[in-house]
């Protein structure tokens, strides 16, 4: 669109084709790593390791694919999502096909772990990114949509790769794999950029009905203001372009401290079962068919689970309490757990896939979309950067520890009972914690109510943007200080 007159996220249009090509990017993020478990008690015995030491190869791939979040948010902001994501597309292909010529587990390692796990951070980061910047009201539906990719996805992986590997062995199933993977280059062709830095100011305009003096200037009819506005805009980049990805006044803000210590703490029970749910069933005398369609019935409920809870969080009685939806969602998962044991028969284990299912659509529905309502939409891409370096580590020792425990105990009760505990203590932690945050936002925001009295007249784009984002989803005196301190700064560079 040209200069100053692009659109504001359009909620629709060529968006749904966006939330087509995210739901295939984050479906092979989120699903290859869980898929290729199938594969893991043969290449245990080909190569003749332990199971902590196989478990490494989805730990390594999920690890580099979170740890790997702020490389992929910088070359967002450098190339946008649509050669990131096609370039993912590509390292994943290589990554696989040249695991089919491994002779060692440490070789798998490099190429498995770290070479498709690099491909899928470049895959998952951008399109979560990309939906923010197409979808405003339809986010949290938009979200669900695309998450739901991962369950469509291990629910044909499954299955798809149990056959691959009776009739090709784990080598030639690595080299269709690698094959597979290159469609991310097509989903990735789908994300079209949007004009995102007009097309900011004018969406804060359009929803707040106030048409500033910074925004006049912005569509004012002479060229010499747009000229000094993009030189302004080119300058204010290069400047804040280290502290945007990596902004750490976000360590001041007391919501995004509270997930982040939930999260990390959940995360060390959330990936393990499913990794391992195959093997159990093999473990307890299973068929390999029937121990694979354990995990599509899980997939097939997760999928559904997904877009409903999206649907459910967009309601106007979920969406101003996402966040305890969220904590509830799981402390649920935890519960799921810590009754697995108790199933024995090929029946029971049904019962707790489906439900297992269930709650873990409820979560990576709300995922990302419990944060954006916490730190507002401009604050994200740093946001999620920083959530996912933290993250990575405890989804690196997740499946391990996992792993460890089975070796030990011979059984693998205890595994599920660990991931259970830790997952129930990571929701209830987020519910009372963010019981306490809504009361102390509340009151600060009533003190905020009773001082801010006169200066309202002049807004500047940021703040504007921020602005909207407190009246929308209720984050406003966390982000007080910073606010103050953009006006001071923006005030200057533009002259106010």
């Amino acid at each position: 669109p040209p200069p100053g007159r692009a659109p504001g996220p359009p909620d629709g249009g060529w968006g749904w084709a966006v939330v087509l090509g995210a739901f295939v990017s984050i479906g092979f993020a989120y699903a290859f790593p869980k898929g290729l478990a199938i594969f893991f008690k043969e290449i245990q015995d080909f190569f003749g390791t332990s199971y902590s030491e196989v478990a490494w190869i989805s730990s390594i791939m999920l690890a580099t694919t979170y740890g790997a979040g702020p490389i992929s948010s910088i070359l967002v902001n450098r190339y946008g999502s649509r050669p990131v994501v096609m370039f993912g597309g590509l390292l994943c292909g290589v990554g696989m096909i040249s695991a089919a010529f491994c002779t060692s587990i440490l070789q798998l390692y490099i190429c498995v772990g770290f070479i498709t796990g690099f491909g899928l951070a470049l895959n998952l980061q951008p399109s979560v990114i990309i939906i923010g910047k197409y979808f405003l009201k339809k986010r949290p539906i938009a979200n669900g949509l695309a998450m739901a990719g991962s369950p469509v996805m291990l629910c044909t992986l499954a299955p798809l790769n149990q056959f691959l590997f009776d009739n090709f062995g784990w080598r030639g199933s690595f080299l269709i794999l690698g094959a597979i993977l290159l469609h991310c280059c097509v989903a990735g062709a789908l994300f079209r950029p949007i004009g995102a830095a007009t097309a900011s100011a004018k969406t804060q305009d359009a929803l707040k009905g106030k048409i500033t003096e910074d925004a006049m200037e912005i569509s004012g009819p002479t060229n010499v203001s747009m000229e000094n506005k993009t030189e302004e805009e080119g300058g204010k980049d290069c400047c804040e372009k280290i502290n945007q990805y990596l902004d750490f006044s976000l360590f001041k803000h007391r919501g995004f401290l509270i997930y982040l210590i939930g999260n990390v703490l959940m995360f060390l029970g959330f990936f393990a079962p499913i990794v391992f749910l195959a093997p159990y069933a093999k473990h307890t005398g299973i068929d390999e068919y029937s121990a694979a369609f354990l995990l599509s019935v899980l997939a097939i409920v997760d999928m559904v689970a997904r877009p409903t809870t999206g649907i459910i969080a967009n309601s106007k009685w979920v969406r101003p309490r996402i966040q305890y939806f969220f904590s509830f969602a799981i402390a649920f998962n935890g519960a799921c757990h810590l009754l697995c044991p108790l199933a024995s028969s090929y029946t029971g284990l049904l019962v707790y896939s489906s439900f297992f299912g269930l709650a873990f659509g409820m979560v990576c529905a709300m995922l990302f979309e419990t944060l954006m309502d916490l730190v507002g939409a401009t604050r994200f891409t740093s946001a999620v950067g920083l959530v996912t370096i933290a993250e990575c580590c405890t989804i690196l020792l997740g499946p391990p520890i996992g792993g460890t425990l089975i070796d030990t105990f011979g059984d693998y009760k205890y595994m599920f009972i660990k991931c259970g505990a830790v997952m129930v203590l990571a929701g209830t932690f987020l519910f009372i914690m963010n019981y306490y945050n809504y009361r102390v936002l509340a009151k600060e925001e009533k003190e905020r109510k009773t001082k801010e009295e006169d200066p309202k007249s002049v807004r500047t784009e940021n703040e504007g943007r921020n602005n909207w984002n407190r009246d929308t989803t209720q984050v406003g005196p966390e982000l007080e200080p910073l606010r103050e301190e953009q006006e001071g700064v923006k005030k200057e560079m533009n002259g106010t």
